[in-house]
């Protein structure tokens, strides 16, 4: 390989999974990616158009991988964010909650499970090097990114379904790469790193005894890649280092304290966290400098490349260190047998996907997760007649809410049910409060998840106000949180309250059972809310 080339290989570029016609402009941009720059890999990511989340259709994406492994000398690895499964990225029923809904389970088996289907689905989709799990820790409530992301604020417990997840994955008949992130701990920040720099203010005694116990039960589990944060860590290095480029933290910590010889992945270098500070070529450079050997996601591919080649030719990174680091891609590009297996099955690929048993048991955790925090008055389970039900969603795009409604008027089909947008008017409000006014009780699903560029997870436009005046209107309120479980911080006069973790369909589905009383709450809180419950806490 040349200079050229070993930079390359160190470059992962984003692809959306679509089979794009071969004459097309967006095709030829990855044909010289692959072809000529010769990257290292792909990461599957969604494409957003006009606020919509779209996913890759499996057999399009197959189509598409194969046409660019034909082309790649040296085979691509492939990899993508699958922290709730494959469906995160791909067009899938088999739809797992977030992390959180497993640590309210308490059973790290369900994570074991997680990662074995995760690991076995993802490479029947061609995609062996898995993104996750989360090993953040999330004690503070106020995080805007990690939240229900996270299994717990308990770093035992975090550890525990981490370790969990990388067995599994590893248990898959296929091999694939298991990912932790976000070294060294992204749980206590308040800032998306999608949007500016975050800094994780912890001394180096919290630091060892809390975010970082999850990676070292990682590295002993035998995880693949380390992800490093886009966090500035003051008691290991420059409040204006990013641990991504931090030789303090990616060196001095994570190979020599803690003896990690695996690969070490950026987070994406395209996120405003770097792209406000560093130009593509610099962050790359640095990040390389730091010990990292794959720059995921670079905000122009061809300048980092280009800055790479640069620094090894004036001695700024040894072409030592560089070797290295190509070693370390090609040893895991052998792991996983890419040099035997580099092509998608498609029908084997279909029936590794939505395997009923899967499905079934995606929805027992769902339903064993469900926690009811509060319960005045025995509101809960309800009584389907008086009862009133309102549904706010968090966009108006999407399928967000429809199974729940769906599930409520399957149980009380003649119950005022109102379904709310973001962006309702106070005339639609008014009216909203108007239908459940003279009800015995009233239900409200808010859905409050993580999203990148969000910046936090709260109720959206005037949702807060319209729950302050249902909760001060007369029927007592039962508030769920298919999300966002701090919710109840802004709401501490509802009757009822119940966390469910995630805006999955099958947490939308055991919401409504646990609602009427079809389950029991089983769930325990696997974080503290401030002046309402305790870590624990689950009635």
């Amino acid at each position: 390989m040349s200079i050229r080339d070993k930079a390359a290989q160190l470059v992962f570029v984003p692809f959306y999974g679509e089979a794009l016609n071969t004459g097309s402009a967006e095709y030829r941009k990855y044909l010289r990616w692959v072809r000529d720059l010769r990257v290292g890999g792909l990461v599957l990511v969604n494409r957003v158009r006009d606020g919509s989340v779209q996913r890759a259709e499996p057999r399009a994406m197959a189509a598409f991988l194969n046409r660019v492994q034909r082309e790649a000398r040296v085979p691509l690895l492939v990899a993508s964010d699958f922290e709730r499964g494959v469906s995160m990225r791909v067009v899938s029923e088999t739809k797992f909650p977030h992390n959180m809904a497993f640590a309210a389970a308490r059973d790290p088996e369900l994570s074991r499970f997680a990662g074995e289907t995760t690991a076995r689905q993802a490479r029947a989709l061609g995609v062996p090097w898995i993104l996750a799990p989360v090993a953040d820790v999330n004690n503070n409530p106020e995080n805007p990114v990690i939240n229900i992301r996270s299994y717990s604020e308990n770093p035992e417990e975090v550890a525990a379904h981490v370790r969990a997840f990388i067995e599994g994955a590893h248990s898959a008949p296929d091999p694939v790469l298991v990912t932790v992130k976000h070294f060294p701990g992204q749980g206590d920040t308040d800032t998306d790193t999608h949007l500016a720099l975050a800094v994780l203010n912890a001394d180096s005694k919290r630091l060892n005894a809390v975010e970082l116990a999850p990676f070292r039960a990682a590295i002993a589990a035998g995880v693949d890649p380390v992800m490093a944060a886009h966090i500035a860590v003051p008691a290991l290095d420059s409040p204006k280092i990013p641990s991504t480029l931090s030789r303090a933290v990616l060196t001095g910590l994570l190979r020599e304290k803690l003896g990690f010889g695996g690969l070490i992945a950026t987070d994406a270098l395209n996120m405003k966290g770097i792209t406000n500070h560093w130009n593509a070529a610099e962050a790359a450079v640095k990040a390389i400098q730091a010990g990292a050997d794959v720059l995921i996601m670079p905000a122009n591919p061809e300048r980092a490349i280009a800055g790479i080649v640069r620094a090894v030719e004036r001695g700024a990174i040894s072409r030592r260190r560089l070797d290295e680091s190509v070693r370390r891609i090609l040893t895991a590009k052998m792991r996983v047998n890419l040099h035997r297996k580099k092509y998608v099955d498609p029908e084997a690929m279909m029936d590794a996907l939505d395997r009923p048993e899967d499905i079934a048991r995606v929805d027992e955790i769902a339903e064993r997760a469900m926690t009811l925090v509060k319960n005045e008055g025995s509101l809960l389970p309800v009584n389907a007649a008086g009862t009133a039900f309102v549904v706010l969603r968090e966009s108006a795009r999407g399928e967000q809410g429809q199974v729940f409604a769906a599930e409520v008027r399957k149980r009380a089909p003649d119950a005022s049910l109102v379904v709310l947008e973001p962006g309702a008017s106070q005339a639609e409000f008014d009216s909203a409060i108007e239908a459940v006014k003279s009800a015995r009780a009233v239900v409200v699903a808010a859905f409050a998840s993580v999203a990148s560029y969000r910046g936090g997870a709260v109720l959206a436009g005037g949702y807060p106000k319209l729950l302050e005046t249902l909760i001060a209107g007369g029927p007592p309120v039962a508030l769920i949180a298919l999300g966002n479980p701090y919710l109840a911080r802004s709401f501490p006069r509802v009757a009822a309250y119940v966390a469910a973790y995630s805006p999955a369909p099958p947490c939308e589905r055991a919401a409504v059972r646990a609602l009427f009383g079809e389950i029991p709450f089983r769930g325990k809180l696997p974080v503290t809310i401030p002046g309402v419950a305790r870590y624990g806490d689950g009635l």
